[in-house]
Parts: C-alpha cells; structure tokens; sequence
C-alpha cells in the first residue's frame, strides 16, 4: 500500500465568522491509499483551534509512513486499531487514513460504502443545513437569501443574538438551529432559549465553553429547546459524559478519528437514550461524502462545507435542497477533479 499526499488551500465563497474566529480559507490534507491500483481518499482540514496544520499532518504520518505502507490489513477495523497505537494522540490524521481504507475497503468490494456498512439510502434521509456565519445582520440575511434552503445553521455568539435570528425570521420560514460554539453563560442559554423557541429554533448546539460541562446538567434541566453537544463530544470516551447533559451529540469525524470510531459513537449514544448528528469542519467533497455514507444512521445532519467553498477539488456526494445526491460510483463516490 502506498500513501498519497494532496494538500489544498480551499477557499470560502465569503469569510466565514464564529465566535472565537474568522477565516477565508480553510487548508486542508486529502490522503490517498494506493493498493492494486485502486485508491482510496479521505481528509482532514487543518484547525487552529486543535492546533492541526496541514505541514504537521503530513511529517506525523511520513514519520510512521513504513509501519502503515507495510500493514497488512483485511477490514478498515483492523487498519483504525493500528493508528490507535501509531498516532494515540492525533485524532484528526486518524480521520484522514480512516476515511481512506474504508474508501479503500468498498471500492474493492466493488460497492458503494453504504452498502457495505448494510445501510440504504432508499428511505427519506435528514437534510443538511446551510451555515450562516457571523456577520452583520444585513450581511447574514444577504447570504441567506443567496441561497434558499430549508434549514440553516446561524452562527451565534454576539451581542446581539437574539436580533440576529429575529431579523432572519422576518425572511424565511425555514428551520433554524443555532450554534453559540461555547459563547454562552448558563442564565444566558436558559433565558435565550425561551425566546428562541418563540422564533422558530429548534435546537441550541454546544451554549456553554466545554470545559463548563458539568453546568450543562442546569442548563438540561431548564432549557425550553433541545441541546446538541460538538466542543463538548469529541471522543468516544466523550459520549457517556454528556448523556442528562445534553439531548443530541454532534460527531465530527476529524474529532472522533474518522469513520470507524464514528459508528461506535452513534451505537453508544443511541444506548443511552441520545440523538445523533454528524458535522463537518468545512472538508471538501471528500469529506463531506464520508458523511453522505453514515447519514442513514443520523437524526440531523450539518455537511454543507463544500458548499462553502469556491475550489472544492472533488466531485462524490453533492446537496441539493438540503438532500444528498449519490454518484453511481463504489466506495465514497469520490473522484478527484
């Protein structure tokens, strides 16, 4: 097996605002796992949040790269219990090579990666959200009126929170959801709530800093809408923690380490009584069809980060209307531009 290295600097059709940060463009890292000629694809995008370059990534996995090239491996389990060993501490190259095998692994069972999974696309599955980052109100209702959708994401985070949303209610009657990503107080998110609900809002994602995780259980208690973990669920271990804290876990598979873990997290919260939604991390369509695969498995779903970008360099899973549109091709479905 050989490794393959693509980096791309993907570009964001407009600067793309949260609370804690703004960018215009997102580098990201597309592996390739060559074996018999076929190859299979996965990514990561680099995040300063976790400290991940797209550089670093690539020394981490040339380092190791003759233990992994010289692996012999039958199922996409076996290759993800090896990069448990060789990079413990490096869940967003874990994602990369993951995504890879399992791309890997279906094209040369020559089946779509749903399939092999035993899922079905054939029954109606979540739509995906659009993102509205932070912005001016007039800029936000702008980028909302650009493209017409049935539910979006808006960035929260300001001062002006509420006005935010009840200037976008005034245009659409689309779902909304919001994502404070770590912004609010305990009294803020149980007093934004009530007025949220009155505004249409379905759900609050990730109100409170992550390391505030016991000060959800009061938010849990009082919140008027359902909450949805991200900062605070990265790992598997991360599951159980947030169960009587928060009502949906938001799974991002450069967090979690790719699509194999992934599933086991979707397995454990649904034991223990939770929701499921998968998010992405502005990948291009690479790791956006990785999410297409597992959607059958979801509740909600946020993987419009290809539609964020100017360059996207792939061609697999696309959104229209919020649906996923699958290629007839095996394995994610992807191809490289």
């Amino acid at each position: 097996m050989n490794i393959k290295f693509y980096p791309f600097q993907l570009q964001l059709r407009h600067t793309f605002t949260i609370s804690r940060e703004s960018h215009d463009i997102q580098p990201s890292l597309i592996v390739g796992l060559e074996e018999d000629e076929i190859t299979g694809y996965g990514e990561a995008t680099a995040n300063t949040y976790y400290g991940v370059t797209v550089e670093n990534m690539m020394q981490k996995i040339d380092s190791q790269r003759a233990i992994l090239e010289n692996y012999v491996w039958q199922t996409p389990e076996q290759f993800e219990a090896l990069l448990q060993q060789v990079f413990p501490n490096d869940p967003f190259i874990r994602c990369a090579l993951d995504i890879a095998a399992n791309d890997l692994y279906a094209k040369k069972l020559g089946k779509p990666l749903y399939e092999v999974f035993g899922l079905s696309i054939d029954k109606p599955l979540p739509l995906t959200n659009y993102t509205i980052g932070i912005d001016t109100i007039d800029k936000m209702i702008a980028k909302m009126e650009e493209v017409p959708w049935p539910i979006y994401k808006i960035k929260l985070g300001t001062e002006r929170d509420i006005q935010i949303v009840s200037a976008l209610r005034q245009r659409t009657n689309a779902i909304f959801r919001v994502d404070a990503n770590c912004a609010w107080s305990v009294q803020q998110t149980i007093a934004y709530a009530k007025e949220l609900k009155s505004l249409g809002v379905e759900f609050i994602e990730q109100p409170l800093p992550a390391e505030q995780i016991e000060s959800m259980s009061e938010v849990y208690e009082q919140s008027a809408l359902p909450l949805a973990a991200d900062e605070s669920c990265r790992t598997e271990d991360d599951v159980v923690r947030c169960a009587s804290r928060f009502h949906i876990i938001n799974i991002k598979l450069v967090k979690c380490g790719g699509l194999t873990p992934a599933r086991r997290m979707i397995a454990q919260a649904r034991q223990l009584g939770m929701q499921v939604m998968m998010g992405c991390m502005t990948e291009s369509s690479v790791g956006i069809s990785a999410i297409g695969h597992v959607l059958p498995m979801l509740d909600y779903v946020d993987m419009d980060g290809a539609l964020l970008l100017a360059n996207d360099p792939a061609d697999g899973v696309s959104i229209e209307n919020g649906k996923a549109i699958y290629p007839n091709r095996h394995g994610l479905g992807v191809e490289l531009k």
